[in-house]
């Protein structure tokens, strides 16, 4: 990835400058309270037809695209090694699993998927993806669209082709996918707004 200087600034760091503490200090409190922020939205449900939508999407591409790609990707990375080893961080733990063994079970890509989200998305936020809703929106769709990719991909692997992989793993998620895709769409910019309007006074 392009790491020039021209990268636009993230919404994590017009609000935390790093210049106000230690750049190492700000780094683990920014993962650790995104990590922990990744875990509670996996437990929240919204009812819905044809299947509950679950806010851990949106609060992974949301953040990545506020942090930035480095800081995206090690926050990702600490929630999932949070859930290697064995805290019930994941959606459906513990009462499907825990650890390694869920892990490597039916969403096992998804969850390798949001660390391919978290970087994709954060690299596109740092290229000033997140300021206009429709390149908010467009960013929320290529980051669904690198969640569902291994997800489905070991789904198929792991259960065989013969199976309605689509089924299981993709249309029923498509209606919640948009809906978090216009939330985001609508408070990211909102956010760079507020972020502009408060500098300005």
């Amino acid at each position: 990835m392009n790491t020039a200087s021209h990268s636009s600034p993230t919404i994590a760091s017009q609000l935390w400058p790093q210049g106000q503490s230690a750049t190492a200090l700000r780094y683990v409190v920014l993962a650790v309270a995104g990590s922990l922020l990744m875990a509670l939205a996996s437990k929240v449900q919204i009812p819905t037809v044809p299947v509950p939508i679950t806010m851990g999407t949106f609060v992974i591409l949301g953040l990545s695209m506020a942090y930035g790609w480095r800081l995206a990707a090690a926050t990702v990375a600490l929630y999932l090694l949070e859930g290697a080893f064995g805290l019930p961080v994941f959606a459906g733990t513990p009462e499907k699993g825990i650890g390694i063994a869920y892990m490597m079970g039916g969403t096992g890509g998804y969850l390798l998927g949001y660390l391919l989200a978290a970087l994709s998305c954060g690299w596109l936020a740092e290229q000033g993806w997140d300021r206009s809703v429709l390149k908010t929106a467009a960013a929320m769709v290529i980051g669904n669209v690198v969640i569902y990719l291994p997800g489905l991909l070991w789904l198929g692997i792991l259960f065989g082709w013969d199976k309605p992989i689509l089924e299981w793993g993709l249309t029923p998620f498509i209606l919640g996918d948009l809906t978090k895709i216009a939330l985001a769409s609508a408070v990211l910019p909102l956010v760079w707004k507020w972020i502009n309007t408060r500098q300005k006074g």
